[in-house]
């Protein structure tokens, strides 16, 4: 249930409803607009008569949120929200374009992407310091060594850091040093790693599960939010189907969907949904024109010897190319790079 107040509703107003929904048993969230404040109930409000709201002079109407995730529901935040990462903004036209390699192998090796991908307008680094693979056999990664590396390149060029957390074990390290902390598609529906994120001071990117429909994605930040964290960006990165000649099969649709369900920023990572480089440009500009909030491009500077996704990796020139293309697109659609 929500209960959206008259435009330009005092303070006092807004308190003095928040009390009537608490005396009955409800938590509230409030959103404060421009014009008008919406208060969120949450609870059980099946045994709650939205009359005893309705009257109150400065209530506009009272609505039923039929979703189970509420603090996403665009109905509970009808403006778009907007994600601060140390000082670089996403969503509602800000563009996050995250940029890196795979896996982090060597200072010098990141140092060298992190210029070349700030130079062609990228705002973050992604790297891999702990690499989750499907066989046990592969690379997986340099782990704290490999964050270390992070940290350091972020001193050296002024990017805002992106990496994996893995393990709730890691957690306060990711607070202390990361920036921006992702979830992956095979956490997506870790529900004790989820609630244990909204203790994070961080913003999470939270990327869709492999199988995973769109209220489940939606879910899975919902259990963050309601933890704590509000400071959620969505990430579209493929889902498994029936086709094999690609790694997973982007879903474009996504994005429209999630900005009708959802108020939370949604990027794109075009790198991990086709598996191969030849496809990172054409999905990441068709991504842009559908209202994609950002992308997150692989981009590896020997990509014919990455340790980790070679061959779905963007050289630098042909990052940098693409990031023009990308600019055009996002000047005609009214988002800032």
């Amino acid at each position: 249930m929500i209960i959206v107040l008259k435009p330009h509703t005092t303070e006092e107003n807004v308190v003095r409803v928040e009390n009537l929904v608490k005396k009955h048993g409800l938590d509230t969230h409030i959103v404060r607009g421009q014009e008008m404040t919406i208060i969120g109930c949450i609870g059980d409000t099946t045994a709650v008569d939205p009359k005893f709201f309705e009257v109150d002079s400065s209530v506009d109407k009272v609505m039923h949120v039929q979703e189970p995730y509420k603090l996403a529901n665009r109905a509970f935040h009808p403006e778009n929200s907007v994600i601060d990462v140390s000082g670089v903004k996403v969503g509602d036209g800000h563009l996050a374009l995250i940029a890196g390699p795979c896996s982090i192998e060597s200072y010098d090796q990141v140092l060298e992407i992190a210029k070349a991908v700030k130079a062609s307008g990228a705002n973050m680094l992604r790297g891999g310091a702990f690499k989750p693979r499907t066989s046990p056999y592969s690379f997986q990664g340099l782990g704290e060594e490999g964050l270390d590396i992070l940290c350091k390149v972020r001193e050296e060029v002024g990017l805002p850091i992106v990496t994996e957390l893995m393990s709730a074990d890691y957690i306060d390290l990711f607070n202390e040093k990361v920036d921006l902390v992702q979830i992956g598609a095979r956490n997506m529906q870790n529900f004790d790693l989820l609630k244990q994120l909204g203790k994070l001071k961080r913003p999470v990117l939270l990327k869709r599960g492999l199988n995973a429909t769109f209220d489940e994605w939606i879910m899975a930040a919902e259990y963050i939010m309601a933890s704590g964290n509000e400071n959620v960006i969505l990430c579209e990165r493929g889902i498994r189907t029936f086709e094999t000649f690609t790694r997973n099969t982007l879903d474009l649709q996504s994005i429209p969907v999630m900005n009708r369900k959802t108020h939370l920023p949604i990027i794109v990572d075009p790198s991990h949904a086709g598996g191969k480089w030849w496809l990172v440009e054409p999905m990441s500009k068709a991504a842009i024109a559908a209202g994609a909030d950002g992308l997150m491009v692989e981009v590896h500077n020997d990509p014919e010897c990455a340790l980790c996704d070679g061959a779905q990796s963007l050289k630098p020139a042909k990052y940098d190319a693409l990031l023009k293309q990308v600019r055009q697109i996002a000047d005609v659609i009214g988002k800032t790079m």
